[in-house]
C-alpha cells in the first residue's frame, strides 16, 4: 500500500454512525413490511415460521447494518447467519434479506483497512453460504417427488433450476466483492491523493519561504554592492580632506566635493535599486539593457584615482556588447573588488583594473600592490563581499579567482562566459 500501509477508514465519526442506524430502521421496517405481505400471499404454506418468530428475524437482520462500520467483519458474520435462519425458519421474506447480507460483505470490502482478515471473513461467509446451497441441491435431488416434471425439454427442469441457483448466488456475492474492493481502492486513491496535496502545499509553503530567503539575500547583496563602495570611498575623502584641510583647503574643497558627489550617487542607485528590486541583468522599463555594466568599470578606476589610488584601467580585445546579465555582474565583480581596494589596500596602494573581451567571454581582472601605509593588508570584515561574487559568478556559470599574489597585493579575476 505504500503511504497506506498504517492507514484506516475507521472509525468512523457520528455522521457515519447516525447515517447507518437510520438505514437499519429503513430496512428493518421494509422487513416488517415484506414479511407481512409474504406470510399473507402463504410463502411457506403451513410450514411458516410463528410470527414471533419472524420479528426476531427482522430484527437480526437488521440490526446488524446499525453497526457495520464499527465492526464491519463481526457485523457480516451475524448477518450471515440471520439470512441463513431466514432461510432455514421459514419466515416469509426473500427480498429484502439480500440486500442486509450484501451489504455486510460489501462494507467488509469497503471499509477494512485489514485486508487479510477482510478477505477471510468474505470468504468463510460466502464458502458458507455455497456450502448451504449446494447441500440444499442436493436434498432436492435426493427427494424425486421434490422435482418438477420433466416435459422433454433440452435441459432438465430442477438442473436447470440448480444452475440458475448457483449462477445468481455467482452474480450476486461476486458484485458484493467487487463493489467493496472498488469502494476501498477508490478511498485509497483519495487518500493518496490528499497526502500528495498536503506535500505539494507544504512544500509550496517552503518554496516560497526559500524565494523570500534568496530574496532577502540578494537585496541585502544589493545594498552592500551599491553601498560599500560609495561610503568606501566618502570615508577615504572624508579622511583626506580632514588631514589637509588647515594646510591645503583646496585639496580639502576637492576631497569634500567627492564625498558630495558619492554620496548623490548612493542616494541615486539605492533609489533605483529598491524602486525596482530587480536581479542582475534585467532590462529598464523601454528595454535598453541596464546602465550598471562593462562600460561602467572605467569610472569605478575613475572613483579610485580620486580617493589617492594611482589606478590604471585597462581594456583589451575588441569592444563588443555582451548579455545584459553578464554585463550587470561584471560591474558587480569590479565594483567590490575596487571597494576593497579602497578599505583594505591602505591609502596608497596602486590598484589596476582590466577588462578583457576573449573568444568566449569576458574577463575582469582587479588587483592592487599592497603596498599602502598599512601594512600588512587589513583583511577585516563580515566577508559577505566574496561571498556575493562567488554566487554571481556561478549564477552565469563563470569562474573567480580571489586572494593575494605571491608578490604581494590582492587579486580578483572573474572570467564570465558570452556565449
Amino acid at each position: 500500500m505504500g503511504t497506506t500501509a498504517e492507514w484506516s477508514r475507521l472509525p468512523v465519526g457520528r455522521r457515519e454512525f447516525r447515517q447507518d442506524a437510520l438505514l437499519a430502521l429503513v430496512l428493518g421496517v421494509g422487513l416488517a413490511v415484506t414479511t407481512m405481505l409474504y406470510g399473507s400471499a402463504g410463502t411457506y404454506g403451513d410450514d411458516q415460521a410463528e410470527w414471533w418468530v419472524s420479528a426476531l428475524l427482522v430484527v437480526a437482520n437488521a440490526a446488524p447494518v446499525a453497526f457495520r462500520r464499527r465492526w464491519p467483519m463481526t457485523m457480516a458474520v451475524v448477518s450471515a447467519l440471520a439470512f441463513a435462519a431466514t432461510q432455514i425458519l421459514h419466515v416469509p421474506e426473500v427480498f429484502l434479506v439480500n440486500f442486509t447480507l450484501f451489504i455486510a460483505l460489501y462494507t467488509v470490502g469497503a471499509w477494512c483497512s485489514d485486508r487479510v482478515r477482510a478477505e477471510v471473513v468474505r470468504w468463510v461467509v460466502i464458502g458458507g453460504m455455497f456450502a448451504w446451497l449446494f447441500v440444499a441441491i442436493a436434498f432436492g435431488w435426493a427427494v424425486p417427488n421434490a422435482l418438477p416434471n420433466d416435459d422433454g425439454g433440452l435441459i432438465p427442469p430442477y438442473i436447470a433450476l440448480s444452475l440458475l441457483n448457483i449462477v445468481i448466488n455467482v452474480i450476486y456475492f461476486g458484485a458484493a466483492w467487487y463493489a467493496g474492493n472498488r469502494a476501498w481502492a477508490s478511498a485509497v486513491a483519495k487518500h493518496e491523493l490528499d497526502l500528495r496535496t498536503a506535500e505539494l502545499a507544504a512544500e509550496r509553503e517552503r518554496s516560497a519561504a526559500q524565494a523570500v530567503t534568496l530574496e532577502r539575500v540578494r537585496i541585502a547583496r544589493e545594498l552592500h554592492d551599491v553601498v560599500a563602495h560609495h561610503v568606501s570611498l566618502m570615508g577615504v575623502q572624508a579622511g583626506a580632506a580632514r588631514r589637509v584641510i588647515d594646510r591645503d583647503p583646496e585639496q580639502a574643497s576637492a576631497s569634500l566635493g567627492v564625498v558630495e558627489g558619492s554620496a548623490r550617487t548612493a542616494v541615486e542607485e539605492l533609489r533605483r535599486m529598491l524602486g525596482t528590486l530587480r536581479a542582475e541583468g534585467d532590462v529598464e522599463d523601454d528595454g535598453a539593457p541596464s546602465t550598471e555594466g562593462l562600460g561602467r568599470i572605467g569610472e569605478l578606476a575613475e572613483s579610485a584615482r580620486t580617493a589617492g589610488h594611482p589606478t590604471d584601467y585597462v581594456v583589451v580585445g575588441s569592444i563588443r556588447d555582451v548579455p545584459p546579465t553578464v554585463s550587470a555582474v561584471a560591474y558587480r565583480i569590479a565594483q567590490e573588488a575596487v571597494t576593497n581596494v579602497l578599505k583594505h589596500a591602505g591609502p596608497s596602494a596602486r590598484a589596476d583594473v582590466r577588462v578583457r573581451y576573449l573568444d568566449d567571454g569576458v574577463e575582469v581582472e582587479v588587483t592592487d600592490d599592497g603596498h599602502g601605509e598599512r601594512a600588512p593588508r587589513n583583511t577585516a570584515g563580515s566577508g559577505l563581499g566574496h561571498v556575493g561574487m562567488r554566487e554571481r559568478v556561478a549564477a552565469v556559470g563563470g569562474r573567480i579567482e580571489i586572494g593575494p599574489r605571491a608578490r604581494g597585493g590582492w587579486l580578483v579575476r572573474a572570467w564570465l562566459p558570452t556565449t
